[in-house]
């Protein structure tokens, strides 16, 4: 099933879910420090990059789309750490590990939003290091 949005198509499962993507994007292999963006909704919350999935699109991709979009980095698709599933905001959210690779100077939230400041990039002082349980914030956005 499909509900478009003034600027997107938002997809669901046969359970009526909104079908999403995500990845815990880290500087190495060690994953001992994981890139967070604060939220465009809510910008006191740091949150893992992630949206929603278009139709047809396979969620590994979606989650590597999501990533670069939101957080302006690109890297290795790692492994699928689970499906994590929202039954207050009816989410199901597949979230994949992702060793950055490369950081982007301008990627699309960062035209679109206009704001820089709200974006945690691994090259920077503001990169949060996290211990806290990964799937504690990705259903806030």
């Amino acid at each position: 099933m499909m509900k478009l949005k003034s600027n997107q198509t938002r997809t669901y499962d046969g359970d009526g879910y909104k079908k999403r993507a995500a990845c815990l994007c880290f500087r190495s292999e060690s994953e001992e420090e994981v890139l967070l963006v604060s939220s465009s909704r809510h910008p006191d919350r740091w949150i893992v990059p992630g949206g929603g999935m278009e139709p047809e699109e396979e969620p590994s991709v979606a989650a590597v789309r999501e990533v670069c979009e939101e957080a302006g980095v690109k890297g290795t698709l790692g492994r699928l750490v689970g499906i994590f599933e929202n039954q207050e905001r009816k989410h199901r959210t597949y979230v994949y590990v992702l060793i950055v690779t490369e950081v982007l100077e301008d990627w699309e939230d960062s035209v679109n939003i206009g704001n820089l400041g709200n974006r945690a990039r691994l090259s920077q002082k503001r990169t949060t290091t996290t211990t806290t349980t990964k799937n504690q914030e990705l259903d806030k956005e």
